[in-house]
C-alpha cells in the first residue's frame, strides 16, 4: 500500500499542470502596432486636440467682438445705412465697422460682402438709367413730326474729345480778342476763327462750297444776334473796357463753335 501511494504521488508530481488560456491583454490606445480588442475589432485611438475654439465662452471672445448683424441678408441693414445713402456714406460705414470688428474673419467678410453688393447695385442702377434715358430720347424723336425729324437730321452729337478740342480752340480766340481789345479790334481773330470753322465743316461735309456757305452763314447769324443782344445786357455785368464790337465778336465765336461742332 505504501508503494502504491508513493507511485501515485510521483505520477501526479511529474504531470504538467494545464492552466486555462488567458485572454489577450488590451494594448494602450495609440500603440503603433494597431492592436485589437477582445472581440477582434481595432481599438479606437484617442487624440487630444490642442486647438481652442473662439466662441461665446472662449478666451478670445473678450477681445474680438462678434458682429451682431452678420447674418442679415439686407446689405443696407447690415451696414446700418439707408437705401438712398450716397456712396461716401456707405464707404464710411464700411470703414467704421471694419475698424470696430477687426480680427474676426466672419464679421469682416460679411461687411465687405454687403459693401460690394451695394456698390454693384448702385452701378447697375446708374447704367440702367442711362440706357432708359437714351431709349426715351430716341422714342421721342421717332414720335416727333416729320419737320422735326428733318431739322434734327442737320445736327449730330460728336465725341466728348472733339467737343473739348473745338471749345478750347475758339476759347483761345476769344481770350486773345479780350486781351488785345484795348489796342486793336478783333478783326484778325475773327478772320482766323471763320477760316477754322470752314475747315472743320469741310472735314465733315467733304464739300468746300457748302462748308464755306455754312460757315459764313453761321458767322453772320452770330454777328447779327450779338448786335441785337449786346444793347440789352446790363452795364454792370460787362467790364467797362469791353466795347460793343468785342461783345459781338464773342457771340460770333460761340456761334461758330456750335456750328462747326454740331452741324452735320
Amino acid at each position: 500500500m505504501q508503494g502504491v501511494a508513493a507511485f501515485n504521488q510521483a505520477a501526479f508530481t511529474a504531470r504538467p499542470l494545464h492552466r486555462p488560456p488567458r485572454p489577450p491583454l488590451l494594448h494602450r490606445a495609440g500603440a503603433e502596432d494597431g492592436s485589437v480588442g477582445r472581440t477582434g475589432t481595432p481599438l479606437t485611438r484617442l487624440r487630444c486636440s490642442s486647438s481652442v475654439s473662439v466662441g461665446a465662452g472662449g478666451y478670445g471672445s473678450e477681445h474680438i467682438p462678434v458682429f451682431p448683424r452678420q447674418q442679415s441678408w439686407n446689405p443696407y441693414k447690415l451696414l446700418g445705412v439707408d437705401p438712398d445713402a450716397s456712396e461716401e456714406e456707405v464707404r464710411s460705414a464700411r470703414n467704421f465697422l471694419l475698424k470696430q470688428y477687426a480680427g474676426y474673419e466672419e464679421s469682416e467678410e460679411a461687411i465687405e460682402g454687403a459693401y460690394d453688393k451695394i456698390i454693384m447695385t448702385s452701378y447697375s442702377d446708374r447704367k440702367k438709367s442711362k440706357i432708359n434715358l437714351k431709349s426715351k430720347l430716341k422714342k421721342q424723336v421717332e414720335e416727333s413730326p416729320s419737320w422735326v425729324k428733318a431739322l434734327l437730321g442737320y445736327f449730330e452729337v460728336p465725341s466728348l474729345e472733339t467737343v473739348s478740342r473745338r471749345f478750347a480752340f475758339f476759347a483761345f480766340f476769344a481770350g486773345w480778342s479780350i486781351a488785345t481789345s484795348a489796342e486793336t479790334g478783333p478783326t484778325f481773330q475773327l478772320a482766323l476763327s471763320l477760316a477754322s470753322c470752314i475747315y472743320f465743316l469741310n472735314d465733315k461735309m467733304k464739300n468746300l462750297v457748302r462748308a464755306a456757305a455754312t460757315g459764313l452763314g453761321v458767322f453772320v447769324g452770330g454777328w447779327i444776334l450779338g448786335s441785337l443782344l449786346v444793347p440789352v445786357i446790363p452795364a454792370f455785368v460787362v467790364p467797362p473796357t469791353w466795347s460793343i464790337e468785342l461783345l459781338t465778336s464773342l457771340t460770333a465765336y460761340v456761334f461758330m463753335f456750335l456750328g462747326c461742332t454740331f452741324l452735320r
